[in-house]
């Protein structure tokens, strides 16, 4: 069969992927609660992929199916009861990390008392997409945690749009900031610029954030302070189009359920590449940082990152810039934001190009950046090929391989199921393998166009409105 007709039959295929249902399910009473996920209508037959939460903390997800006539909470229920083991092992973990310290929403200070979690600055950037703004925005004022604000960059506006939804509908809640230099990684560091926050924390103008995301997010900087990073879970708001299920079908952008912390002084024994396989300890829509920490490390690189020839790799280069630096990095599934994947075919095409990009575009911002780290990353070079090409395989159904962040685990709560009942094209598998030939180029282009000067925080752009 010729590439051309392999690809068509690959489309075919990917057209007749059906929708799936989004919920959650909590098992904290003796009666389980069924909830439709951020956005979704309510919950009737067919497959459903869910959220299982205990004591309102999510524990894992499984995909299940209601039969017609069936009532899902009854069906859903049985399915997650019968998963009870996995479970029961995560309530332990999660057990283990509160008495720790990192339980919800509080850190344990000397002496037994309890510490609330420190104030934040929730930094958002966007362009031209009020009406996912204004969703993002009313999760993220809807938090419970006791002392934020929040600051909205508008990144190289071509209308009004964005500065008039945030005068009109939010007033002083949220602050305005418009940066005029196009590129994620240049409106983060605009926000970093203007947090007032002890801990800055990012999310993506396309999601809906949990009620306590930013509570959980947070604390662990109270328990540990040598951290210097947090991420949290990224689950999908909806799963509507072929591309949303076969996305999430392949680990979507989820790091599972156990919370992991990353420490350089004691790298973990199975992963031989660390620091320099950045996408498993998560992604920028969840992501927060010690303020102090990330400004002195030069904020992110603003060579890097959607908006910019490399595409991406912003969020990577911040996580291993922090690490080298010395500092702890934790994942917690406790904080837990909704997102909405992208939606055609073509944007699989350009997001599976630009991953690949962005891989490579921030490993080489790193070494330019930090020459002191290449005879290190040279040591790891031959597992690092091998690495990428397990990354860019073809995952065949039932397969998730070993890909970066994937996420993957056993059909059960406790873990993020591996649910991979659709062929990873080839196609794609193509197109994140040119991403990363072409991401080295892509960030010498955008330093070039940037005069060579990268890495520093920038003092912020036009500034209005208050804080909360």
């Amino acid at each position: 069969m010729s590439r051309t007709a392999r690809t068509q039959e690959e489309i075919r295929r990917f057209l007749d992927i059906g929708a799936v249902q989004v919920a959650e399910l909590d098992l904290s009473g003796e009666e389980a609660v069924l909830r439709p996920g951020p956005g979704s209508p309510p919950v009737t037959h067919g497959e459903v992929f869910l959220l299982v939460r205990r004591d309102g903390l999510p524990v894992g997800t499984l995909l299940g199916r209601v039969p017609e006539g069936g009532d899902p909470t009854t069906v859903l229920a049985s399915l997650a009861r019968q998963a009870q083991v996995q479970v029961q092992v995560q309530v332990q973990v999660q057990t283990q990390v509160q008495a720790q310290g990192q339980g919800p929403g509080t850190a344990e200070a000397a002496g037994g008392t309890t510490v609330p979690p420190p104030f934040a600055s929730v930094v958002v950037a966007t362009r031209e997409r009020t009406g996912q703004l204004a969703r993002a925005l009313d999760s993220l004022l809807a938090q419970d945690h006791p002392h934020f604000e929040i600051v909205v960059i508008d990144n190289a506006p071509v209308t009004d749009g964005t500065r008039d939804l945030v005068h009109r509908k939010y007033g002083e809640r949220v602050r305005y900031v418009c940066e005029p230099v196009p590129g994620l990684a240049t409106a983060h560091n605009a926000g970093l610029a203007h947090a007032r926050g002890e801990v800055t924390a990012f999310t993506d103008d396309d999601v809906v954030a949990d009620a306590r995301w930013l509570t959980e997010l947070t604390a662990p900087f109270v328990a540990d302070p040598e951290l210097g990073c947090a991420t949290g879970l990224i689950l999908p708001a909806r799963l509507r189009t072929p591309a949303q299920v076969l996305l999430e079908s392949h680990g979507g952008f989820a790091k599972g359920f156990t919370p992991t912390t990353y420490d350089p002084r004691n790298p973990p024994r199975d992963e031989p590449l660390f620091p320099f396989t950045a996408g498993r300890f998560g992604s920028g829509a969840n992501m927060a940082f010690r303020t102090e920490v990330l400004r002195a490390v030069g904020g992110f690189d603003p060579a890097t990152g959607a908006g910019t020839p490399a595409l991406g790799g912003d969020d990577l280069y911040g996580f291993v810039r922090v690490l080298v630096q010395g500092h702890r990095l934790h994942y917690t599934p406790r904080a837990l934001v909704w997102h909405h994947h992208r939606e055609t075919w073509a944007d699989l095409e350009t997001q599976a190009f630009g991953y690949g990009a962005g891989l490579t575009a921030y490993l080489t911002a790193v070494l330019v950046n930090r020459p002191a780290l290449l005879p290190a990353f040279l040591a790891r070079l031959p597992r690092g090929l091998s690495h990428a090409r397990g990354l860019t395989a073809v995952r065949e159904t039932g397969d998730t391989g070993d890909t970066e962040g994937s996420g993957a685990g056993s059909a059960a709560p406790g873990s993020h199921d591996t649910r991979t009942t659709h062929p990873w094209p080839r196609r794609l598998s193509r197109l994140q393998r040119m991403g990363m030939l072409y991401g080295p180029v892509g960030y010498l282009r955008a330093r070039r166009a940037a005069g060579g000067t990268t890495g520093k925080t920038p003092s912020g752009g036009r500034t209005a409105g208050g804080a909360r």
